[in-house]
């Protein structure tokens, strides 16, 4: 489509404006001349306004954030409402939607594809992850090589999304931050939910705010998974910890349960025969490890735990280094899997 066809579609869209918000802003509502809502994904609030009628400021269809200072057109609408990442697709929707009839939505009415997931939902998880892009050459690879992590290999669960959206609190205006998606799957491979991490704008660290980390979804059984398992595989909390152990271990299948509770829930392959614990020095993760060994013991899984000298494995890499991290976890590997998962001692 060319720009001028862009365009046209764009002017069609606004001449009926208020139905174009009524379907896919229904989160919001008329207040005067203009259509309120929290931003142009659906969210509940008021600081984004859409124009419904061409005035001196302007055509109708156009809209501003007040929040955060993004503006744009009903296209940019139907684009971010449906998390829509090709325009070809977008221009599908907005054809698709101006061939419809226009009637008064009925509060009972059943959505139709293409309307905004519930917040939170696996639905919404699965379009952020679409909506982001793969991790090479971006922040996130900046944040990693800051925490002494360079081994990226079979990472394609992270993603980047450069605006990821954040609110502080229920009542403050949202914001937006570089951040880290990771794809949360099940067993299958199937995107369940997702995981935010918030980045600082240089990627030097984590984003300045009071919640850094963030999931959505179904996450209880599942984790980001890296490497696909057999009969042997690593399973810890945090991203940036099983990470760290895939640095000394780089041919180990390794698993992010993302929370001290998850990792004692976390569902094992069916062919498992070994499972690594990845722990974390602190009563929380004692509590999830005993509860694991516990489950894989049941079902005749080896369970092995592997203990950090610091507080967690991404501290031991950053302050005591990788050749110290590799000879600890090499103590701990049975030895078969020293020579099947970890390159010869230098």
């Amino acid at each position: 489509m060319t720009r001028l066809d862009a365009s046209d579609l764009a002017t069609r869209l606004g001449r009926e404006a208020e139905a174009v918000c009524r379907h896919y802003l229904d989160a919001g509502h008329r207040q005067g001349n203009y259509w309120q809502v929290g931003d142009a994904r659906n969210t509940p609030g008021r600081s984004m306004f859409v124009r419904l009628k061409e005035t001196m400021k302007g055509p109708a269809g156009k809209w501003t954030d007040a929040a955060t200072g993004e503006h744009g057109d009903l296209l940019d609408v139907i684009r971010e409402s449906c998390g829509l990442i090709d325009f070809a697709d977008v221009v599908e929707e907005a054809r698709s939607f101006l061939s419809l009839p226009r009637p008064e939505p009925s509060p009972a009415a059943k959505k139709r594809p293409g309307t905004p997931a519930p917040s939170g939902s696996a639905e919404a998880a699965r379009r952020l992850v679409a909506m982001s892009q793969p991790i090479s050459g971006t922040l996130v690879e900046t944040y990693f090589r800051n925490r002494g992590i360079t081994a990226l290999h079979g990472t394609g669960n992270l993603r980047f999304h450069p605006r990821c959206y954040y609110r502080p609190d229920d009542h403050a205006s949202l914001e937006t931050w570089p951040a880290m998606i990771a794809a949360v799957t099940d067993l299958n491979g199937r995107i369940t939910g997702a995981h935010r991490t918030w980045l600082a704008p240089d990627g030097s660290n984590k984003a300045p705010v009071e919640t850094q980390r963030k999931a959505m979804g179904d996450l209880l059984g599942h984790a980001v998974r890296f490497g696909v398992p057999v009969d042997v595989m690593a399973a810890g909390e945090g991203i940036e910890s099983v990470l760290s152990v895939r640095q000394a271990i780089p041919d180990i299948a390794v698993a992010a349960a993302l929370s001290a509770a998850h990792l004692a829930a976390i569902l094992f392959p069916e062919a498992l025969r070994r499972l690594y614990v990845i722990r974390d020095n602190d009563p929380a993760g004692d509590s999830a490890r005993d509860r694991l060994i516990e489950r894989a013991s049941a079902v005749g899984i080896e369970v092995i735990v592997l203990s950090p000298i610091l507080e967690d494995f991404n501290e031991d890499l950053r302050h005591l280094g990788l050749d110290t991290l590799r000879a600890n976890l090499r103590g701990q590997l049975v030895p078969q899997d020293v020579a099947r998962f970890m390159a010869p001692a230098a």
